[in-house]
């Protein structure tokens, strides 16, 4: 059965708030703020800044504070800043005085967060965190271990309870100058292949990319743990070779007749990013062949 609801009249001003003023202490969020050494931490956090240039940036709890959140909830980087705004338990959890209705930073500094606070400095805290877990469970009172243990004299073992609050997965992926570079050249690559396909008959051989020896390049550096900035800047420099002499192919094809219809949209939009660094004559060239 459903009866019909008259509409409700409630204000936000009006609407009763349960906490009345103060947190659960036994909200998980407050007992995992209690499990964690914040200031243990600190220092090793305050080595990737400098004493004396740049704004100040957040602090520690705030930063993997927002990284724990973000891992344990599963959320994107805007729906995650979303919940921390929405939610006074997540803003106790990263150290702030007092609930706001403003956002503490912009998802966008989760970049950041990610590139300060490294997996060594994760496996640190988690070891803290149980630690001081086993702690406060040993200096519980007698009594109570006594009662625990013939509890579980007469009950079967269930299991072992593993607390991990690793927040940064190792297989993500970083946005990194190298890497936009080689995915800039792959996609060139791609779109080289499918505009020479089209005329294959009227072009003869197809214009060279040498994608084997970029890839090995690339990879050559990218698989380094802390390449030097020589190593980065030369491998900038081919890929950034490879980029334009693949563009120049492109280039030589469509002037040569090649229409660009043969592409996907998704394949064209992305040869009008490429190609911001060519001549206007050229961009207008590309779109006169689309339309054609």
């Amino acid at each position: 059965m459903y009866r019909q609801a008259e509409p409700s009249s409630i204000t936000p001003e009006k609407f009763e708030f349960p906490l009345s003023g103060q947190l659960s202490p036994d909200n998980r969020w407050v007992i995992m703020a209690e499990l964690i050494p914040w200031s243990e931490f600190e220092a090793e956090y305050e080595k990737n800044f400098s004493p004396k240039m740049g704004a100040p940036a957040k602090p520690f709890r705030m930063a993997l504070g927002a990284l724990i959140i973000k891992e344990k909830l599963g959320t994107s980087d805007r729906e995650t800043v979303e919940q921390i705004r929405e939610n006074p338990y997540l803003q106790y959890f990263l150290g702030m005085p007092a609930y706001s209705n403003e956002a503490p930073f912009e998802p966008s500094m989760f970049v950041h967060f990610r590139q300060r606070i490294g997996i060594d400095l994760v496996n640190q805290v988690n070891e803290k965190m149980v630690k001081k877990a086993r702690e406060s469970q040993s200096t519980e009172e007698p009594s109570q271990k006594k009662k625990e243990s013939e509890e579980v004299i007469k009950t079967k073992n269930l299991g072992k309870l593993l607390a991990d609050a690793t927040c940064t997965p190792a297989d993500i992926r970083y946005p990194n100058d190298l890497g936009l570079l080689n995915e800039a050249r792959r996609q060139t690559e791609k779109i080289l292949d499918r505009l020479w396909q089209s005329g294959r008959n009227r072009f003869g051989d197809k214009p060279r990319t040498y994608r084997k020896k970029a890839r090995k390049d690339y990879l050559k550096v990218a698989r380094k743990r802390r390449p030097t900035l020589r190593e980065r800047r030369v491998a900038i420099d081919k890929q950034l070779q490879d980029l334009n002499r693949n563009l120049s192919s492109i280039e030589k094809l469509v002037n040569a007749g090649v229409s660009l219809i043969n592409l996907s949209q998704k394949k064209y939009k992305h040869l009008l990013v490429l190609c911001r660094n060519l001549p206007s004559t050229t961009m207008d060239v590309f779109k006169r062949n689309l339309k054609n």
